[in-house]
């Protein structure tokens, strides 16, 4: 359950300050000729953090690379870290075999659970988008698909898009945030919310009961992926996502936040917009999408992407209470 943008928030407001692009694609790989998308945070340190991307090569595919961003050094340009995909699309007729892209990274049992983002072109509608899983152990730097069937796919209470899970640990159980489809309005318009499953171990989720954490507003059309995180300081759980709507005053994608005390009832706080993150001209004007937010040393380090959906990089926003 959801409230509409409310006041009051629970965590101080912050206030943030745009540096644009510190990362372009690549393009100097076969699989990096093309957009920096989905940042996904995974190895952070005191210093350091990987952050997960998907660039695409000049069929359009999508594959998962690593850039290293070091908090001492935030407005160096990001080199690739990967010579190699972490994580290429599956064998043909799977259900990621036109494209993965990076959602979330979590470790369980010492081993990182890479939840991604599975792509394959529609056939009555643009496309399919599942959830899969890939699984990396101590040794090597590749990813290994746990199936080549999405964990997160269709059923009786979500028969059409599944995916783009965000997955957190929460006590004794894991808390999935996911992009669930409600209908297509057409061939080329899907509409979709954010709703919730919990499991166990990670693999398996329980999925007989529909749990919304933020359903669509009046005008909206499509809720992007979400970012969680459980604020201890605050004793709060915190959200950013993304939203759109034909129906909306900003037609294409804009950042929004929302906070929750007990991780299944949301309120929407507030929309990154003019007032409060001003858009650069040419960069992120047009969208802004895909943020995820990390804390370091009292500091919010944003990565996200603008114009194209990443499509010329990866863009940095550094804010303070």
């Amino acid at each position: 359950m959801n409230d509409e943008n409310s006041s009051n928030s629970i965590c101080p407001k912050i206030k943030w300050e745009k540096y644009g692009l510190i990362a372009h694609p690549p393009n100097t790989t076969y699989w990096t000729k093309t957009h920096c998308m989905v940042p996904t945070p995974s190895n952070q340190t005191n210093e350091s953090i990987d952050i997960l991307f998907a660039s695409r090569d000049n069929l359009n595919r999508s594959t998962i690379g690593f850039f290293k961003f070091k908090f001492n050094e935030p407005f160096r340009k990001l080199k690739l870290e990967s010579k190699d995909p972490l994580l290429k699309p599956g064998r043909l007729g799977s259900f990621d075999d036109n494209g993965v892209l990076p959602s979330s990274s979590i470790i369980i049992k010492n081993k990182e659970f890479l939840y991604y983002i599975g792509f394959k072109p529609g056939g009555t509608t643009r496309m399919d988008l599942f959830g899969g899983l890939a699984i990396k152990n101590d040794i090597g730097n590749n990813y290994t698909r746990y199936s080549e069937s999405p964990i997160l796919e269709r059923n009786k209470i979500n028969p059409f898009i599944n995916t783009a899970p965000w997955v957190i640990r929460h006590k004794n159980q894991f808390y999935m945030y996911y992009v669930s489809g409600i209908e297509w309005v057409s061939k080329d318009i899907p509409r979709y919310n954010i709703q919730i499953t919990t499991s166990i171990d990670g693999i398996n989720w329980n999925r007989k009961k529909k749990l919304v954490a933020i359903d669509l507003i009046h005008g909206e059309d499509a809720l992007a992926r979400p970012y969680v995180f459980y604020d201890r300081e605050f004793k709060v759980f915190r959200m950013w996502f993304s939203a759109k709507g034909r129906g909306l005053t900003y037609k294409n994608y804009r950042i929004c936040y929302a906070e929750s005390l007990d991780g299944f009832n949301w309120k929407r706080k507030e929309v990154l917009d003019e007032e409060n993150f001003k858009s650069l001209m040419g960069i992120d004007d047009e969208i802004c999408c895909y943020p995820i937010i990390i804390k370091n040393r009292n500091k919010y380090y944003m990565f996200y992407n603008g114009n194209n959906y990443g499509k010329d990089g990866l863009l940095l926003a550094i804010g303070q209470e």
